[in-house]
């Protein structure tokens, strides 16, 4: 296997988290999640949790899966999204570093085979999750619009998508 396809292919790529659903991850022993918040959860710019993202995270809580957010953002961004939902988080995370990763594995007291890792951004979130060993899956950005630092990013990730689907490794689009 390349190194490409294995540092930034995700292992699922789905449209939303709500294409995520607790019951099979439970079946796949998945223990924990760590999720990115923004374009992953809700736009960039939605202060707080939706009720559907509520919805979400009581499902997986009640399946026995705990969760963590793990952003490069701010700890005010982070902090008032996480809270009222009751969850861990790690701010200023400095995604695809590892620490942020391993930290979020230790504070759920999960194994990394028992850990998923969910995002928008192939060059963050993914890379970062499978140069840990643990389970990854893209989603759709929420929104279509990006920061700076995230637009830069994307134009990498279209010529990676393009690249996998030029060599059969996918099948769905950009």
């Amino acid at each position: 296997m390349s190194l490409i396809k294995k540092y930034f292919m995700p292992n699922e790529y789905v449209n939303s988290i709500y294409e995520i659903k607790p019951e099979k991850l439970v079946e796949m022993n998945i223990k924990g999640i760590i999720t990115d918040l923004d374009n992953t959860l809700v736009g960039w710019d939605v202060e707080a949790p939706t009720e559907l993202v509520e919805r979400w995270f009581k499902e997986a809580d009640a399946k026995g899966i705990k969760v963590t957010i793990v952003s490069n953002n701010n700890e005010e961004r982070v902090s008032v999204f996480s809270k009222p939902l009751g969850v861990d988080y790690i701010c200023r995370a400095h995604k695809p570093r590892g620490k942020s990763f391993r930290k979020a594995v230790d504070l759920m007291n999960i194994k990394p085979e028992e850990t998923l890792v969910i995002g928008d951004q192939m060059l963050t979130d993914i890379f970062g999750g499978n140069r840990n060993g643990l389970y990854t899956i893209m989603v759709v950005p929420v929104k279509n619009t990006d920061g700076f630092t995230t637009r830069i990013n994307r134009v990498f990730e279209r010529r990676l998508l393009k690249y996998f689907k030029r060599k059969g490794y996918i099948d769905w689009e950009e």
